[in-house]
């Protein structure tokens, strides 16, 4: 948890512009479904949390025709009950998966988000507002032509109430998407060979909110409007499938309950301490208690805990992260090297692993241990060229190297990641000025300028400096 932040920018059209830090604001493209993320919520990396996500979603997908291995899932921080999916991401917030009771309520709600963008639903703001607008003209009309026949009172009454009247109209539109969704996602559950049992039981759960003001209900309620019939109609139709007594494997029920576990950990901590009290000797329960004792600024308590669950489960890669984050957080760089190490070894695929390992060894402040920090964070992204703070980290470890042109282009292209053109523009200028002319990292900075709407005197000036001005492609 809490390992570098990724921002998605320009670089590649199926992702999401993301600023790259842990507590930002979302700014998401308009192709996601339905969902909108509040100011302040945030993004979260955790390669464990991802990878569970990732399995849990991969054959709905597939049954929708999309190839999961296309598909980036985002994790946001946020209290809300949310999910989302667009072309290529799958957006889902840490509120849903703490409120899913079991791994197929989950899939239930990530499927029915897919059979939106199967229906095309996300593309189809304009229908939506076309949908309330037609009969709010329509009444308004009305209300003029009374008026202009002398009846007073019922013109003032027909434009007061036309807004009213567009807006029923738009609720009964989002609830037809919504059903349609549903049943869509029932067909797509039932396709991968789950049940569509969690999908009705978690709309069951939350059959409250119907009754509810709108300032009171969960977001993902108010985009996704629910009601009675909505409800039953679905369960009638998934009760029919072959799978609906389907159930979730001990395997998926344990990587569920091991995954909100984390999430309590890091984010409810001294709820979690009553919530995971010690008499509950499960693996999740200790798990969440050394992440909590770790927030609380408890190391000592939490690596104690750590170490336990290490010899328990020694091939465990999330277990050596999570003590290597300890030992770093609390200026233990040293020690911290050792288990960043095997978390590398146990799991080589992981970018996030490397980064942390990379940004370890760069803090150690000895040239060879830098050098081989330079490797690990290159290698990290080799699998995610776009995370922004891995490019932070490697313009730092650059600046210990006292390489000044590396140095600027990798902070240019941080900025680059999380779209601030302006900046990345200036530090690719200077990068220009630094490196060899023409080399491989001397064109990357010029595309960087290139792509960044350079003014026609910075591109004067590049000139003058001499070498090619061609573009390249905008990543590498």
């Amino acid at each position: 948890m809490a390992s570098p932040a990724r921002s998605m920018s320009g670089r590649s059209a199926s992702r999401i512009a993301l600023a790259a830090v842990l507590a930002v604001s979302l700014v998401v493209r308009p192709g996601i479904a339905a969902a909108q993320f509040a100011p302040g919520d945030t993004l979260i990396r955790d390669t464990e949390i991802e990878e569970v996500l990732h399995k849990d979603v991969a054959p709905i997908f597939q049954a929708a025709g999309i190839d999961p291995k296309g598909i980036e899932i985002i994790l946001v921080g946020s209290k809300e009950v949310n999910a989302s999916a667009g072309p290529g991401v799958m957006m889902v917030t840490t509120g849903l998966i703490l409120q899913s009771k079991n791994p197929n309520e989950l899939q239930g709600v990530m499927a029915h988000e897919v059979g939106h963008l199967a229906g095309g639903h996300s593309f189809r703001s304009g229908d939506f507002s076309h949908a309330g607008m037609v009969p709010m003209i329509l009444t308004m009309g009305l209300g003029v032509l009374a008026a202009l026949a002398g009846a007073g009172d019922a013109a003032a009454g027909l434009v007061t109430s036309a807004p009213y009247f567009g807006a029923l109209a738009q609720a009964g539109y989002g609830r037809e998407q919504e059903s349609r969704a549903d049943q869509a996602g029932a067909t797509l559950l039932e396709k991968s060979g789950l049940s569509g049992r969690g999908l009705v039981e978690f709309f069951d759960n939350y059959r409250y909110q119907e009754i509810l003001q709108q300032y009171r209900r969960y977001k993902y309620f108010m985009d996704h409007p629910l009601s009675s019939d909505r409800i039953e109609a679905l369960q009638g139709r998934v009760e029919r499938l072959p799978h609906y007594g389907q159930k979730d494997s001990p395997d998926a029920l344990a990587e569920h309950e091991i995954m909100k576990a984390k999430l309590d950990g890091f984010i409810n901590p001294q709820v979690s301490m009553g919530k995971y009290d010690e008499k509950d000797t499960s693996f999740p329960a200790r798990y969440a208690r050394a992440i909590a004792y770790y927030q609380m600024k408890e190391p000592d308590k939490a690596l104690k805990r750590v170490e336990t669950l290490i010899a328990e489960q020694p091939g465990n890669p999330y277990l050596y992260e999570l003590k290597g984050q300890i030992l770093f957080e609390f200026n233990r760089m040293p020690e911290a090297e050792a288990p960043q190490r095997k978390s590398v070894e146990l799991k080589p695929d992981s970018a996030l692993l490397r980064a942390n390992l990379g940004q370890t060894l760069i803090a150690l402040d000895d040239r060879k241990k830098i050098d081989e920090g330079i490797l690990e964070l290159k290698k990290s992204l080799t699998q995610e060229e776009d995370n922004a703070v891995v490019w932070r980290m490697l313009a730092e470890a650059y600046d210990k190297r006292g390489e000044d042109g590396m140095a600027r282009l990798a902070t240019a292209e941080y900025e680059y990641n999380i779209g601030n053109m302006r900046q990345a523009r200036e530090f690719a200028i200077r990068a220009r000025e630094r490196l060899d002319k023409n080399s491989p990292d001397w064109r990357r900075a010029t595309d960087i300028v290139l792509v960044s709407k350079p003014s026609q005197q910075e591109l004067r000036e590049m000139q003058r400096g001499g070498g090619s001005l061609e573009a390249g492609p905008p990543s590498r």
